[in-house]
């Protein structure tokens, strides 16, 4: 047992580059016209007041409790690889924007039993451990909570790519992140935590309202070829390749002065790769900034906005499409079928709304993210754009299905099974937003005895499992080695929650566009045809990928394809008619007129690994002052004046951010100069997109470091929509929507933590002298 397990570290380690080349968990393709759509400037807009009549949706509908919650999940910032691009050398290097859980509580105002939790993690997904520590910390909180367990809780991810990863349940996405670490998990389990509690506490009556509206400019098809394998009858039932409608589900409490914004939820399907595979900086990406836009612009605190992800498989917000960078084809679309330049992989990357900025897709990032907002902002400013959710069933159900061998009859009545996880040999060619390298192209279907090789010293995949998998060349016989432990899920979690005519699938993985349209079709016609006490027809909406990442869930069609989603498709061809199987046969578990309900098999449960996880990731040991320097000493300081528009910046004797997080905290602040009260107020933190925070270690052998705290009055004024020529593009609205009198005198400041050699870690403080701005 130990000689099998040592030689499978050793494969572990060997194979960190070989994984890193394939884009591990993700990337990008799409090359579609780019569309031009929501409003583009917010500038001049206002929300509607509380109480007035713009907010009053429907004072006289049902009646739930609900609550809503907020809690900072940012783990290490410096020296964790990132989740999502699979890249080892993406380490991180500081902050621009922190991570968050959000929370929404929904419950029967009768039955505190009748709740559902659904949380939305600025994370690259839901994951089986975080969900198992999540659960087991709310168990720990005694009766008040007890109402709160697996069947009601569901734990989304916005599949941001730009934050600290090392945090999974298996060990496939731990190879690149050097393994397991435990602060990382701590962090988000806890902020998780935090949130739930926090909306607990806020539970108040109120209504639920829901609306949609279509975002035609922020996210396109990135496999449009795939999707044009799924049948012409469908297809031409849709006008776009991708979902366009953001839904939004409003939640208001009842006060004596009506009724109170108190939060939103929504689902748009985009993905979280605007944040190239270069950057180091921590941030929400794309969602992250919609949902940062929306609470600010409530000038309410305590306001929540979350902003989920939904059939997201295939959806690019890299909307200018994808070009070849380099070679003969440089300037070039890539090739519509397989994303090569010229029969190579890597020059192809997809293009975001501020491509060539040089930026990380910082900009992008923070565009595409206020189109989200845009929208949203719109159709909430609009009362009569709602329709109340009516109904008093607050129902959610969840079960374990083992997805290794699935046997299940089809809706033709052909008996069909899903196999073991595998990834096949195009998901290592990646997509545009990080290509894969040598050899691989999407859209093969043909082994390479090289790599099926190398991929063998995994595990060699038998001949049923080849069969299974039917058109996929399998590179990775994931689902069936467990040496030292399993490297990718195939226990799944199936989950489906209701509220009145309100249903919520919550999946496991990926789902590409037409997989999620087919899923949600199906639940609405069922839902429709089996539930007496629906007053209006069924609106079904999409979460995830949440609970466990399960990777993609691509249609039969686009799985004979097999580019990307298809090759990572894990359990077969049959993948997504599972699913739905798996998630109607729970639904008559939500039926609110029936006395009882079919009693559930809880499934066989999946592992939980946070205790028997590797990791190689390096401690902190110790942090030291440079010789006649102390923790917090300027090194490089402002100068007097700045005008709007410049970076401010100074670095100071820094500590490793990795000793404290600093969760609800800082590490980073901006004060301006009050003269009528002779006090300095905060007026940014590490949470603004504009205050970065970064981290360099200055000597490993020594243990010192430099923080550098920068303010990008860029993003304030809107100076940061200039190209690299002067010129302000107009096709695209301000990032800031605060009304803030920039003008003023400021001053940095860094908070770190030191450690010593003992391991006692002091807090300390830096500031920077006074500036002004003029």
């Amino acid at each position: 047992m130990m000689a099998r397990s040592g030689l499978a570290i050793g494969l572990a380690a060997g194979l960190v580059f070989l994984l890193a080349t394939f884009g591990l968990l993700e990337i990008v393709r799409a090359p579609v016209q780019w569309h031009v759509g929501v409003a583009d400037s917010i500038e001049t807009a206002s929300p509607p007041q509380y109480g007035s009549s713009a907010s009053l949706t429907n004072l006289h509908g049902q009646q739930y409790l609900l609550g809503v919650g907020k809690g900072d999940i940012t783990g290490p910032v410096v020296e964790i690889n990132f989740m999502g691009y699979a890249d080892p050398a993406q380490l991180g290097t500081g902050l621009r924007q922190r991570l968050f859980s959000r929370a929404f509580i929904i419950g029967d105002k009768d039955d505190t039993k009748s709740r559902i939790v659904y949380l939305v993690l600025d994370t690259q997904a839901g994951d089986t451990a975080v969900r198992h520590g999540i659960l087991t910390a709310l168990s720990k909180l005694g009766d008040e909570y007890a109402m709160y367990g697996p069947q009601n809780i569901a734990v989304t991810g916005t599949h941001s790519h730009s934050g600290p990863g090392a945090w999974l349940n298996y060990l496939l996405p731990q190879i690149t992140s050097r393994g397991f670490n435990k602060p990382s998990y701590e962090a988000i389990v806890d902020g998780a935590v935090a949130s739930i509690k926090q909306a607990h506490e806020s539970l108040q009556l109120g209504t639920l309202s829901f609306g949609s509206i279509e975002i035609l400019d922020a996210n396109i098809n990135r496999s449009p070829y795939a999707y044009l394998a799924n049948p012409e009858a469908e297809r031409q039932y849709y006008e776009h390749d991708v979902d366009k409608a953001l839904t939004l589900l409003r939640f208001q409490h009842h006060t004596d002065h009506g009724l109170k914004d108190v939060g939103v939820l929504t689902w748009f399907p985009v993905h979280g790769t605007s944040m190239l595979g270069n950057n180091t900086l921590v941030t929400g990406d794309n969602k992250g900034v919609a949902a940062d836009l929306f609470e600010k612009m409530t000038k309410d605190s305590s306001f929540v906005a979350g902003f989920s992800q939904s059939n997201v498989g295939d959806t690019s917000p890299n909307v200018l499409g994808a070009y070849c960078e380099s070679g003969d084809a440089a300037g070039q679309m890539c090739d519509f079928k397989t994303s090569l330049c010229g029969n190579k992989t890597q020059p192809c990357h997809g293009r975001g709304p501020y491509f060539g900025r040089e930026d990380a897709g910082t900009a992008s990032s923070f565009e595409i993210g206020r189109r989200q907002y845009a929208a949203a902002f719109e159709l909430w400013s609009n009362a009569s754009a709602f329709t109340a959710v009516e109904g008093r069933a607050v129902k959610s159900v969840h079960q374990f299905a083992d997805f290794s061998n699935l046997r299940f009859e089809l809706s033709n009545g052909t008996l069909a099974q899903t196999c073991p996880a595998a990834l096949g040999q195009s998901f290592a060619a990646g997509t545009t937003d990080g290509p894969g390298a040598f050899d691989f192209k999407q859209g093969s279907s043909d082994a390479n005895p090289l790599w099926s090789l190398i991929g063998n010293r995994v595990h060699k995949p038998n001949e049923t499992q080849h069969a299974c998998h039917g058109a996929k060349a399998i590179l990775l016989d994931v689902g069936e080695s467990e040496d030292p432990y399993a490297w990718s899920p195939n226990i799944v979690d199936i989950q489906v929650m209701r509220v009145g005519q309100l249903f919520m699938i919550i999946a496991p993985g990926e789902a590409t566009t037409m997989s999620g349209r087919r899923w949600k079709a199906a639940v609405k016609s069922a839902a429709a045809d089996a539930f007496t006490d629906l007053a209006t027809e069924p609106l079904v909406v999409l979460g995830g990928p949440a609970n466990t990442y399960a990777h993609y869930i691509a249609t039969p069609e686009e799985y004979t394809i097999q580019r990307y989603e298809g090759a990572s498709t894990l359990y077969g061809p049959h993948t997504l008619d599972a699913y739905i199987t798996s998630t109607l046969a729970l639904l008559p578990t939500l039926d609110a007129t029936r006395a009882s309900v079919p009693r559930l098999e809880r499934g066989s449960s999946p592992p939980i690994n946070v205790d028997a996880s590797l990791s190689f990731i390096t401690p902190v040991i110790v942090d030291r002052a440079p010789l006649f320097k102390s923790f917090g000493d300027v090194v490089t300081d402002v100068s007097p004046r700045y005008i709007p528009g410049d970076t401010v910046a100074a670095t100071f004797v820094g500590a490793n951010p990795r000793n404290d997080f600093r969760l609800e905290q800082t590490f980073a602040a901006l004060e301006k100069y009050d003269s009528r009260v002779n006090i300095w107020t905060q007026v940014r933190d590490d949470s603004d997109w504009s205050l970065l925070y970064e981290w360099k270690r200055t000597s490993t052998v020594v243990g010192t470091s430099q923080v550098t705290v920068s303010w990008e009055t860029k993003w304030e004024n809107g100076a940061w929509r200039r190209d690299n020529t002067g010129v302000i593009d107009e096709n695209n609205g301000d990032l800031m929507i605060r009304d803030v009198e920039l003008r003023g005198r400021y001053r940095l400041k860094y908070y770190g933590d030191a450690k010593s050699f003992g391991g006692s870690i002091t807090p300390f403080e830096g500031v920077s002298g006074v500036f002004e701005l003029a």
